[in-house]
């Protein structure tokens, strides 16, 4: 039997959570979180689903793909409430791609003021920062971007913390 008293309806945990009910059916039907039912058939949501459905809003808004997010969530504990250190393991465990994303959108904000490198040839801009079209000569895509060392010392950095955190998760 369902307990009303801590259980939220889909209406109840929209409105506090801030997105539509469709939304919160999509999260259900992909997995990313779980309703009851009652014998009427409706939906009832622990309260604690009203954290993980801010926490999917947050990750989609900072362009964290849902399949992650429901790999992650995945790893926390069924059956109960999940506690701050278990919010924390999560952290830990996103901190390095974090920091990587934060540093490719400070490196493409700088980037934008100039040229990131695309290979376009304007001549009225690309013509200073890519003479001949050297960038080019390199391969496709935004060399400079791709080559950038920082860039790519950050993934690595952050490859290296997401399995430090999946190595010891104290």
């Amino acid at each position: 039997m369902i307990d009303r008293a801590t259980r939220l309806t889909v209406g109840e945990l929209s409105a506090r959570a801030g997105v539509s009910v469709s939304a919160l059916h999509f999260y259900e039907r992909e997995g990313l979180i779980q309703a009851e039912r009652t014998e009427g058939n409706q939906r009832r949501y622990a309260r604690d689903v009203l954290r993980r459905v801010s926490f999917i809003r947050i990750a989609q808004r900072v362009g964290i793909p849902l399949a992650e997010v429901k790999n992650v969530l995945e790893r926390l504990p069924e059956g109960r409430t999940p506690t701050a250190a278990d919010w924390a393991e999560l952290s830990r465990s996103w901190r390095g791609e974090l920091d990587a994303r934060i540093h490719d959108l400070e490196h493409l904000r700088a980037d934008l003021v100039s040229c990131i490198g695309c290979g376009c040839l304007s001549l009225n801009s690309c013509r200073l920062h890519n003479p001949g079209d050297r960038l080019g000569a390199k391969g496709p895509g935004p060399q400079r971007w791709q080559s950038d060392d920082r860039a790519r010392r950050a993934r690595e950095r952050a490859a290296e913390l997401a399995a430090d955190c999946e190595a010891d998760p104290e």
